[in-house]
């Protein structure tokens, strides 16, 4: 049809999705390798191997790696699979490949509930459950709104409901900076906000683990269905699938997943929009091949940015400057790639 767009064309991947999926696998056991070893305290690979199989003659190592070296690893690898999983969900089912898991303004109710915390007194662990209802109650606070006006069905409807209140929570949050106390609880507030995990426990990663396999569950088995969402809601219900309830579910999931990383490390840009475009490169657009490609490349890629956080610098770098610097240049990148794909 003359005047119709051209389409990009994609150019399929040269391996299966099975072998896809192995070798991301492969990459994200090197990085957590590499993410246990490197650090301050170096550890060896022949010490790590000895250590991790229950060979305790150095105190000082086996305190280091499952102390603190693990735990760190494995929340660095939970955040980058939630954030990545998240906002790949929510770019196929607003059909948008701008958004990011923030869309709705859960990372600033959860920031708001964390600096509050924070601001009065609380200990680590109610801080971060604080941060992870708030988080919870500002996406209820957005559907609740998107309904009382009517547009449960628009999307453009809620996202604008979720800037208003992701604002208001903002707003929150700088009077909570006004308030604190600006020797001691000021720059704590702060150094969260940029995002760390330099504090994290065993029993953090314990409870924020539920609630991010929660809602990864839905999903992963449902995949192929929020796939279709990228076709639109007439397509969809065309196939048997309600739209609107599936979209609510995904939002949901996501929302979970986000409000528990948000908790746990602080607020992290550019995972949850970089890693999707990063995934497709690999699998194309197709939903149900993308969605377990992100997850182990956002996994690794945390890994690799928390390791480079506490090796780089004689200071620990919080994880959102790093983040930052390298997701910014990325992503022209990718935009760059994407630019010439339409002009062929």
């Amino acid at each position: 049809m003359a005047g119709a767009p051209t389409m990009p064309r994609w150019r399929p991947c040269w391996v299966t999705e099975r072998r896809l999926n192995g070798w991301l696998a492969l990459g994200l056991i090197a990085t957590l390798a590499i993410g246990a070893a490197v650090g301050p305290y170096a550890i060896a690979p022949q010490q790590l191997v000895a250590v991790l199989s229950g060979d305790r003659s150095d105190p000082q190592a086996v305190t280091v790696l499952w102390n603190i070296r693990l735990p760190r690893v494995l929340a660095a690898a939970m955040v980058g699979a939630a954030l990545a999983a998240a906002g790949a969900a929510y770019q196929t089912t607003f059909r948008n490949p701008l958004v990011s898991p923030d869309i709705l303004g859960v990372s600033a109710g959860a920031g708001f509930g964390a600096v509050l915390g924070i601001l009065l007194g609380w200990p680590v662990m109610a801080i971060q459950m604080l941060g992870f209802g708030t988080g919870l109650a500002t996406v209820a606070m957005v559907l609740g709104l998107t309904m009382v006006l009517r547009g449960a069905g628009q999307v453009l409807v809620m996202v604008l409901c979720g800037i208003a209140i992701g604002a208001l929570a903002g707003a929150g949050i700088s009077l909570v900076k006004l308030l604190a106390d600006p020797e001691q609880q000021l720059p704590a507030i702060t150094f969260w906000l940029m995002g760390s995990l330099a504090g994290v426990k065993r029993p953090d990663i314990a409870a924020a683990l539920p609630a991010l396999l929660v809602g990864l569950a839905p999903l992963l088995a449902l995949r192929w269905r929020i796939g279709l969402l990228a076709m639109g809601d007439d397509e969809a219900r065309s196939m048997g699938i309600d739209a609107t309830r599936l979209r609510l579910l995904v939002i949901a999931c996501a929302t979970l997943m986000t409000a528990a990383a948000v908790a746990l490390a602080g607020v992290i840009g550019w995972i949850g929009l970089m890693v999707p475009h990063m995934a497709r490169l690999l699998t194309g657009p197709r939903f149900d091949r993308l969605l377990p490609a992100a997850i182990l490349i956002g996994a690794g890629f945390m890994v690799l940015v928390d390791t480079s956080a506490r090796s780089i610098a004689t200071v620990e770098v919080p994880l959102g400057i790093l983040t930052a610097v390298l997701g910014a240049p990325l992503f022209v990148w990718l935009l760059a790639r994407g630019t010439k794909a339409w002009s062929e």
